[in-house]
């Protein structure tokens, strides 16, 4: 008789388990759909409660704050998303048999795509806010430092062990991201085609430029 009882104890311990880690992904999948579709301003915890579908006690169970939530929600879809197009790249390297101007075009072209997700206008919303609002500051700069880590680690699959190496990588990493970022902006104010962006030729052939074996130090 105890096994059935105890069976049927650790299904509603598992039941429970998975109700609890199916509203918290409600509640980050909507609070990212809010920063985005919203901005920061208009993304209230009643707005993403009512978006959710969750009663405020479990969203305040989850998130007792507000600044926590939102850095969570980004933190939580940008390493997810990271995560996933490491593994991909990687795949996509292993039989690789192309150019080695291909290859960093692809690379290239991969490090621009990450600018049209959804965690980073996300992440856009939040920095702005973070500039005269020290609790959201606090909240984000651990949470930048460690996408920050995953997004090198994203760049060292994506150009490869060859390339990664080379001495002045850590600069054409740097010089890319921060260009990437500044474009992406104008796009909140003139969209367009990701693809057909002028900036992308010019960032294809200066990585190429910089990290050419020939001109390697």
């Amino acid at each position: 008789m105890a096994a059935p009882a105890q069976q049927r104890r650790a299904q509603r311990g598992r039941s429970r388990s998975e109700r609890t880690a199916d509203s918290r992904q409600l509640i980050l999948d909507a609070t990212l759909d809010c920063l985005y579709e919203l901005g920061y301003a208009r993304t209230t915890t009643l707005t993403i409660q009512a978006r959710a579908g969750v009663s405020r006690g479990r969203l305040l169970h989850h998130f007792p704050s507000r600044e926590g939530l939102l850095v969570a929600a980004c933190s939580y879809l940008s390493s997810t998303y990271l995560a996933e197009l490491e593994d991909r790249a990687a795949e996509a390297w292993r039989n690789f048999s192309g150019s080695d101007v291909e290859r960093l075009d692809r690379a290239v072209d991969m490090a621009w795509s990450t600018h049209r997700q959804k965690f980073f206008w996300g992440s856009i919303e939040l920095w702005t806010a973070a500039r005269n609002d020290e609790r959201l500051r606090a909240a984000l700069h651990p949470a930048e430092r460690r996408i920050g880590t995953a997004i090198q680690h994203l760049l060292n699959t994506m150009f490869g062990p060859r390339f990664s190496s080379h001495p002045r990588f850590p600069m054409v990493c740097e010089l890319m991201l921060t260009s990437m970022r500044g474009v992406a902006l104008t796009y909140a104010f003139s969209p367009h085609a990701h693809s057909d962006d002028p900036h992308l030729p010019m960032w294809r052939e200066i990585t190429y430029l910089l990290l050419d074996e020939n001109s390697h130090a």
